[in-house]
Order: C-alpha cells, then structure tokens, then sequence
C-alpha cells in the first residue's frame, strides 16, 4: 500500500512542480494536504525529500518554495541527457534489441496529442520515448539515475517547450529522426539525432 509520504511526493512531483504557474511560488502544506488526502506531515516529509533532490527550496517561516528553472539547470540536464541517451543508443544497437515498438508507440501518442490542450500529456509521452531508449540497456542503475531526472525533465517541458503545436512539431520530428537511425542501425547517426534533438531543445529553453 502507498504510504501517505509516498502519495504526496508523487503529487508534489508529477502535478505541483510541473506547473509553470507555480514557478517562483510557495507550495501551501495544508492546500496540497487537502488534494491529496492526507495530513500535513506527510507533505512536510515528502517537501524535505524534494529539497534533498533540490526541486523546491525550504524556506524558515515561509515554507517550500518552487524556484524557477534557470538556464544553468537547463543546460546541465540536456548535457547530461546526451551522454546518457547517446550511449544508451550504441547500447541498444551493439545488443541488437532497440525497444522500437514502445518508442514508435510514444510518438503515436504524441501524434495524437499535439494539437491538443493538454501539455502535460505530452511531456510524460516524451518523457517515456526516451526512458524507453535509457531502459532497453538493461542497466538498471544507469536507468534509476535516468529516472531520476524525471521531474526536472517534464518541469522544463511544461515551462518552454511544448506551448505551441509548432514546436511540437519539431519534437516529433526530431524522434522520427532518433527512431529512423534506430531502424537503420546506425549508431553514429542516432547520436547526431539525439544531440540536435537536444540541441533543439536547449535553444527555445534559453532563447524562449
């Protein structure tokens, strides 16, 4: 059974710190207490194990505040995205078991999201095209780091890069490319695909 803990970190991650809203806020203790069903200590301690992954800030007297995604942050996270997902690639490939069928059904659903309201959707489909990649190495460490990342991925989504059906688009496009090095075997090609797709990224993040 899920711990009242377990509940309102889930919450605090996947809804409350991917709200581009509620960058630059307090997070009310009693409000998310409230959404989710629990008691107020539950969401202190699930706060204290958000600020120990740096994703909120706990400020005396005032209490949990979600900071801004910076650039430096943005930076290193594509940064450290490339490294992993570039060798996930060779990988996968050198196996001869590239995870085609959950990455080709990620970019379905994406299809079928981009014109739609629902932002968040969309992030988490991204989210899983490449945990997808990350996942078919076999390394469950190397994934749990991975994994690891989730939050501060779909945060950045959720503030920059998916608030037009242009730019989603571009996202599509730029899998369509990673998948298609994939299908090919061509491990050279599917790093070059997974950096400009970074790259792509990292620029309308910085640039907006």
């Amino acid at each position: 059974m899920t711990s009242g803990r377990e509940r309102a970190y889930e919450f605090l991650r996947d809804t409350v710190l991917t709200d581009p809203q509620l960058q630059g806020q307090f997070v009310s203790e009693q409000e998310i207490a409230d959404r989710v069903g629990v008691s107020r200590t539950p969401v202190r301690e699930a706060l204290l194990l958000l600020a120990a992954e740096d994703l909120v800030r706990l400020v005396p007297k005032r209490g949990a505040y979600v900071a801004p995604v910076t650039g430096r942050e943005v930076s290193e996270l594509m940064e450290l995205r490339g490294v992993v997902e570039r060798y996930a690639a060779e990988r996968v490939l050198a196996a001869g078991n590239p995870p085609l069928p959950e990455m080709r059904h990620a970019v379905e659903m994406q299809r079928t999201l981009r014109a739609a309201a629902d932002l968040r959707a969309f992030a988490e489909w991204d989210q899983r095209f490449h945990t997808a990649l990350v996942a078919a190495t076999g390394n469950r460490l190397l994934t749990q780091i991975y994994e690891g990342l989730r939050a501060r991925q779909v945060r950045c989504a959720m503030a920059a890069l998916y608030d037009t059906t242009e730019r989603r688009e571009e996202v599509l496009a730029g899998h369509e490319a990673i998948l298609a090095a994939l299908v090919a075997g061509d491990a050279a090609s599917a790093g070059e695909a997974i950096t400009a797709h970074l790259r792509a990224a990292l620029k309308v993040l910085l640039v907006g």
